[in-house]
């Protein structure tokens, strides 16, 4: 049995993307959306629902405590006629969702505004922390993974795996008192919570969101960093790697040449579970830093029983993660023919 030492030929433009390679990848990447869709809509047609059935449930009268105690039984009865809630339970919540399609997801019982206005106002502060802490997630956690595969069982391989291994251990909240103990309290470098809009100063809007930023990208990192780690251990390890290494290739250049391509698809799966997660951390993070997000827009609303601003945000948010799971998993797809060829052409050289 021979070994051909040589990297796999690369795909030229000439024939990635055409023929059924393009269909077969067009095809996979409709499908991994669809279904991705579907679960995601379904998760939120059950969550909405039981959110009316819990406001149903819990017996408060949204009329009532907007016109006090002065009103009249006939005031009440006018207000509920204008909130809708006069009508059984499953005709308000097939009204609401008919014109939430159509983009109008209704007014506070409470304050009158327009729930889509809270929401803008509110949703910028979150996608920017949001970003930010996926920005962090890849630089740190991906150059930490790249750094241990290249010291595969070296000091650096054991620092990172035992770094990731605590950070896995503690929650945002957590890291992020810390983090205020430390930079907020003791050092003084930035403070302890608030925000300004990036629009209007972005050094100030940076000093306000790093700290809730890193609180959140801190378990995102780690989990990138082992995964990245692994698959990267496990390519450098495949017959084209190990080729091209002795053709006289640098391990450098092999891995930001090819192994890192090849290897990037479970960490982008990583990626997009951390979307939620970053997201639901958020509630908690918001909380601990003073932001005026939308999970402290929700977490009020709540607390006043203010459904139609629940609803609102549930369905914001149910579209912010389907939409960062379809880009991570068209990304996915785009990587996944490129590793499976390696895979194919590290085998067939071995035979």
């Amino acid at each position: 049995m021979t070994v051909a030492l040589s990297l796999p030929p690369t795909p030229s433009p000439a024939t990635v993307g055409t023929g059924p390679s393009r269909r077969a990848r067009l095809g996979s990447a409709t499908g991994s959306v669809g279904r991705l869709a579907l679960i995601t809509v379904t998760v939120f047609l059950l969550s909405s629902l039981l959110t009316f059935a819990l406001g149903a449930m819990a017996g408060a009268n949204p009329a009532a405590a907007v016109l006090g105690e002065t009103a009249t039984p006939a005031d009440i009865a006018r207000m509920n006629h204008q909130f809708g809630l006069d009508v059984p339970l499953w005709q308000q919540y097939l009204t609401w969702l008919g014109h939430a399609l159509q983009g109008d997801l209704g007014r506070s019982w409470f304050t009158t505004v327009p729930v889509s206005d809270s929401i803008r106002a509110a949703l910028p502060v979150d996608l920017s922390i949001a970003g930010l802490a996926l920005l962090l997630a890849i630089v740190v956690g991906g150059g930490a993974g790249i750094a241990a595969a290249l010291s595969n069982g070296g000091p650096v391989d054991r620092v990172v795996t035992v770094v990731c291994s605590v950070v896995a251990t503690m929650p945002p909240f957590v890291i992020g008192i810390g983090l205020i103990v430390i930079f907020s309290v003791k050092l003084k470098l930035f403070p302890s919570g608030g925000y300004v809009p990036f629009s209007q100063d972005p050094l100030q809007w940076l000093r306000f969101a790093i700290l809730p930023a890193v609180a959140l990208s801190v378990d995102a990192a780690g989990s990138l960093a082992r995964q990245l780690r692994t698959s990267l251990v496990g390519a450098l390890q495949e017959n084209y790697s190990t080729g091209a290494e002795m053709r006289g290739f640098s391990r450098h250049r092999v891995l930001f040449g090819h192994v890192l391509r090849n290897a990037s698809g479970p960490a982008l799966a990583v990626l997009g579970l951390a979307v939620p997660t970053i997201i639901g951390g958020a509630v908690i993070t918001e909380k601990l830093f003073n932001l005026p997000g939308i999970a402290q827009l929700a977490l009020q609303s709540a607390g006043q029983g203010d459904v139609p601003v629940i609803l609102g945000t549930l369905l914001v948010t149910v579209v912010v993660v389907l939409v960062a799971s379809m880009v991570v998993n068209v990304a996915q797809t785009a990587l996944n023919p490129l590793a499976r060829r390696g895979a194919t052409t590290g085998r067939g050289a071995g035979s």
